[in-house]
């Protein structure tokens, strides 16, 4: 298994982000407030992670993050995102 540099706590949360985005955007037309409102709640723990405040990590830290939970769901979360 490949090390990460991110806490695992982190990757959990990003990981329920891309999991409660992913259901949201097959909810269709029907009542979406709780998954907005965990949507919300996971980003703003993402946001305000203490993991974001080491000196050596960059903006570019986060998109690596998202890129790091987009590769390990792989093909669920392919199929789950909206088609264009």
């Amino acid at each position: 298994m490949e090390r990460t540099p991110f806490p695992h706590d982190l990757i959990r949360t990003q990981t329920a982000w891309a999991e409660t985005y992913a259901a949201l955007a097959r909810a269709g037309t029907g009542s979406t407030t709780a998954l907005r409102r965990r949507l919300l709640q996971l980003s703003v723990r993402l946001w305000w992670h203490p993991y974001w405040d080491t000196p050596s990590v960059g903006p570019a830290d986060r998109v690596a993050l998202r890129e790091l939970v987009h590769t390990d769901r792989g093909k669920r979360v392919r199929a789950a995102w909206p088609r264009a």
